[in-house]
């Protein structure tokens, strides 16, 4: 519903990797190559902005209209939220170096301590906005659901980069170019999704832009606001690092 970037990738361990909807990261020393979390959560994403494109192309009334996908694709959303909360889990005790040891409190702590900001994106989707999908908004606004599942779009991108980590490949031309794609995408997703959201309804009543926010309950904009403030942050972490990547001398050859 709303996740997801970037998180060590930006230099944030507590951002998530790809906002709305997706998380779990661990740093590549302590995942190994034949680690899946990236591959789960880039289907995730897929299937995500997929069903969201179609509800979007679905409804051609914004408000009103209806598609089946807006309420049944939440139900395999909060499946993945438990199964990406635990790998977040998993990967604070790998951090603890000896992976002999058993599932103590003190890694717990530990866990709810470096992640306060991914625990709380999750527990606000689980508890929150997945009972407003289902149940609170009623029949209404299958479109801006939509809207919130391509949000999404920017994962793949960001599960490559981590690969490429991985494989030592951060001065190549194609983790440059996933860098771009990366900034891009959780730009157009995840920052000016929320202006879209506002334009189609202002269409729909015959507003501008800026005459909708006086339009629709206050409430609404409060949740927006709550949506797009850590977006805009982690989108910041993702410039920084870019800015850092394209500014590093290159690399010197052997020789």
């Amino acid at each position: 519903m709303t996740a997801t970037l970037t998180g060590r990738e930006a230099g944030d361990p507590s951002a998530p990797r790809g906002p709305l909807l997706s998380g779990s990261r661990c740093p590549p020393s302590h995942r190994g190559r034949n680690d899946p979390s990236w591959l789960v959560s880039s289907v995730q994403a897929v299937l995500a902005t997929g069903s969201g494109i179609i509800i979007i192309r679905s409804c051609s009334h914004v408000i009103t209209d209806r598609h089946w996908l807006a309420r049944e694709y939440v139900w395999f959303l909060i499946p993945y939220m438990i199964y990406d909360s635990y790998a977040m889990y998993l990967c604070e005790w790998y951090r603890t170096g000896d992976q002999s040891s058993k599932h103590t409190l003190t890694i717990f702590r530990n866990f709810l301590s470096k992640n306060r900001l991914m625990i709380t994106h999750h527990a606000v989707i689980l508890f929150v906005l997945v009972p407003v999908a289902q149940r609170l908004r009623g029949e209404l606004g299958d479109f801006f659901v939509g809207c919130i599942f391509t949000a999404e779009l920017s994962t793949p991108f960001v599960s490559l980069g981590r690969v490429l980590i991985q494989l030592k490949q951060q001065h190549t031309l194609l983790y440059k170019v996933n860098g771009i794609l990366t900034l891009t995408t959780f730009f157009l997703c995840r920052i000016l999704l929320f202006p879209f959201m506002y334009w189609s309804y202002g269409q729909q009543q015959g507003l501008s832009l800026l005459q909708v926010p006086f339009h629709i309950p206050f409430y609404c904009n409060v949740a927006n606001a709550f949506l797009i403030a850590p977006q805009i942050y982690w989108f910041s972490l993702l410039c920084k690092k870019a800015a850092r990547l394209f500014d590093a001398p290159p690399a010197k050859k052997d020789g």
